[in-house]
């Protein structure tokens, strides 16, 4: 699906692996981004590296958007 949206000039912005919580975590986040199983009655909670990775993630679109929007002007 990257492809796509390449084409129409969408930026992709995943998780670097040097992030901590990408390398501890075992129940959510990718390099292509914050996630989490609920499970199947939606009872499991969020882990702190989840929200650590989440947060990261934020962070980084974030940057991304003012980097772009200060280039265009």
């Amino acid at each position: 699906m990257m492809i796509p949206l390449l084409h129409h000039g969408m930026y992709i912005v995943g998780l670097p692996f040097t992030a901590e919580a990408m390398n501890r975590t075992r129940t959510g986040g990718t390099p292509y981004g914050a996630s989490h199983f609920a499970g199947s009655r939606g009872d499991a909670r969020l882990s702190d590296d989840e929200r650590e990775l989440a947060q990261l993630l934020g962070r980084r679109v974030a940057e991304v958007a003012v980097a772009v929007r200060t280039e265009r002007g």
